[in-house]
């Protein structure tokens, strides 16, 4: 039994089924909910989204919805049996009427064209032209070969928008690989069977599964350069698993916003920037680096530029620059960081930043208050954060120092009312800005110390004038076990 969809809004659809006969004929019957009677019926050669010419005549289809005929040979007289139907390469139409054969109201494939019941369906997402999305759904059938139907909503009568597969992720873009047939505007949808590739190399419904690819939708054959909706298949579809990072102002406090790692089932992984506040025009180089913000460290992977006037960047990683792979579990458990710099030739300016993987800040933190010392109109706060590889973030905000200081900080063992030897040097203050930034994975004796280590440590955290006068305390305050 094969399924007869309703087409445009008739309201019909049904089944029709094959049963054998002992003479080897069939009994082709169709079972249709919706008719009014007097509609034509025929097999037809090919599949139902490539067409054909009818082969085979059935009984109209009466006001029960009912059309019941024995068959056992084709119009020209070709006998076919039941098993020959029964893999038959074609399709059955149920017309509106003998003088409106062109109005269809309801079809579906037979035989070998028949669908198997597997499919992989895949997002299109919105691209250039708001509103426009849907998905892209791959169906086996019997013979191997695939169906692939497009449902887009947002699109208008009158529209006929080119679409096809081509090679590699949306991200990376590539070659057209298959061309399917154009998605018709009123309805949003494209039928196309796909038997092989453009180039005549075959393709089969499994090979899809792991096929490194995307479908993309444009506006018209005039204006390919505009996209309606697009999205990853195969293999570069995404599992849902994803991590998102905070991607900080620096230059320009307008200007921040967040990196996200999404898995694709290959294990590669798409990496998308959003910024909000960057402008139209503006080309910003993004790139991995190794270590923490606050440590720097070498480029490890190029992004792709982020555009001003979007704020967007996506880039398919699955390997450094050096051509080391990097799966997307390597890349969340990644020693890194991200900079976006302003531009290719000012790459010193930093737009945005912001510590990525192990390196992440796990939300965890304690602020412990640093007192003015010595009338120096300095005092502030010590920050500590928690990263997920179990080190520290230390941040120190004070208030009061002015441009040009260089002042030392350290945390000490002991308390401030009875005081110690350096345990743990940290980043100088600036003066400009007041602020300085350590990670701290050890002690200054190579003792390793971890987060939960430091919010119970007995000590206390000190800022000093400069290395020529460290007698000059300008603020202090205990820590951890001291607080």
């Amino acid at each position: 039994m094969y399924n007869l969809e309703e087409l445009g809004s008739s309201g019909v659809s049904g089944t029709v089924k094959f049963e054998e006969r002992t003479d080897n004929s069939t009994l082709v019957t169709i079972s249709l909910t919706g008719a009014s009677g007097g509609h034509p019926a025929h097999i037809h050669a090919n599949t139902a989204a490539e067409t054909g010419p009818i082969v085979i005549d059935l009984t109209e289809v009466d006001a029960s919805g009912k059309s019941e005929t024995i068959v056992s040979a084709k119009n020209d007289g070709t006998a076919i049996t039941y098993n020959d139907l029964i893999n038959f390469d074609g399709y059955v139409n149920v017309h509106k009427s003998a003088s409106e054969l062109s109005t269809l109201l309801a079809q579906g494939d037979i035989g070998q064209n028949a669908l198997t019941g597997k499919s992989e369906s895949y997002d299109l997402e919105e691209a250039m032209v708001a509103g426009i999305s849907g998905t892209v759904e791959f169906k086996e059938r019997k013979n191997g070969e695939t169906l692939v139907v497009i449902e887009l909503s947002g699109t208008s009568a009158g529209g006929s928008h080119p679409a096809h597969v081509h090679a590699n992720t949306v991200a990376e873009g590539g070659a057209i690989l298959v061309s399917l047939n154009n998605v018709d505007g009123a309805s949003g949808i494209s039928k196309t069977n796909v038997t092989q590739m453009d180039d005549g190399t075959p393709v089969t419904y499994s090979q899809w599964a792991d096929f490194n690819g995307y479908v993309q939708v444009h506006m018209s054959e005039s204006e390919l350069g505009t996209i309606l909706a697009r999205g990853d298949i195969g293999q570069n579809e995404l599992t849902g698993k994803s991590e998102t990072y905070t991607l900080n102002p620096k230059s320009d406090p307008n200007i921040s916003g967040t990196a996200t790692f999404a898995e694709r089932r290959n294990g590669n992984t798409l990496v998308t920037i959003k910024l909000n506040g960057t402008s139209a025009g503006g080309d910003h180089p993004a790139h991995i680096h190794m270590n923490t913000a606050v440590e720097g460290g070498g480029i490890v992977i190029d992004l792709t530029n982020v555009d001003g006037g979007s704020g967007m960047s996506m880039t398919n990683v699955k390997e450094k620059n050096d051509g080391t792979p990097i799966t997307y579990d390597d890349l969340i458990d990644f020693n890194g960081y991200i900079n976006v710099h302003n531009s290719a030739n000012d790459l010193g300016t930093l737009i945005a930043q912001g510590d990525i993987g192990q390196n992440a800040l796990t939300g965890m933190s304690m602020t412990y208050t640093l007192n003015e010392q010595n009338n120096s109109g300095v005092s502030g706060s010590i920050k500590f954060e928690q990263r997920k590889n179990g080190a520290t973030l230390v941040t120190i905000m004070l208030s009061g120092t002015m441009a040009g200081g260089d002042h030392p900080a350290h945390i000490h063992d002991g308390s401030v009312s009875s005081p110690g030897g350096i345990a743990i040097s940290l980043s100088n203050v600036d003066g400009a800005t007041g602020m300085s930034m350590t990670n701290v994975t050890m002690k200054d004796d190579q003792t390793a110390i971890t987060y939960n280590d430091l919010i119970n440590y007995n000590g206390y955290a000190q800022v000093h004038e400069s290395a020529a006068n460290l007698g000059n305390i300008l603020c202090n305050g205990n820590i951890g076990s001291n607080n």
